[in-house]
């Protein structure tokens, strides 16, 4: 099974019995963030983690097979985005990629973040002048290696 259609028919599933994010999460023991990314077929669930999932979604294990393939990651976006959501993340790194990039190379070198070893949480941060959306990454630095 192609894992765009295992994705089409894990959402189905979770829409239709009401089941969120978070509670396929805590079945699998894993962050909602890292949770989603597999179900999306951006990460990889393994044998246990994919059963738990598909137990909690009454599905096949022609699925439990389909969420334990190796993704190709990134694929399917489409640049510029244009979900609306996705496009203003993207302008945030238009904006202040270059700030970032350089703020990292002054305070911990000449690097990169890793997006390998890196973990991501997201947090609704309750505001009177309205609510708020607190992301934070957190990847392991990869210094640029001289030979």
């Amino acid at each position: 099974m192609r894992r765009e259609i295992c994705t089409e028919i894990v959402l189905e599933a979770k829409h239709e019995k009401g089941v969120s994010f978070q509670q396929i999460a805590d079945a699998v023991g894993r962050d909602i963030v890292w949770a989603t990314s597999a179900v999306l077929g951006q990460n990889t669930f393994d044998a246990d983690e994919a059963k738990k999932v598909c137990k909690l979604l009454d599905l096949g294990t022609d699925i439990e097979k389909a969420l334990q393939v190796f993704p190709s990651k990134g694929t399917e976006a489409i640049m510029p985005p244009t979900d609306p959501l996705i496009y203003r993340l993207y302008e945030v790194i238009l904006v202040y990629g270059d700030t970032i990039k350089q703020v990292i190379h002054e305070k911990v070198g000449d690097g990169i973040m890793s997006a390998i070893d890196f973990s991501m949480h997201i947090e609704k941060v309750e505001n009177p002048k309205g609510d708020r959306v607190k992301i934070t990454m957190d990847g392991k630095f990869l210094p640029y290696k001289k030979w």
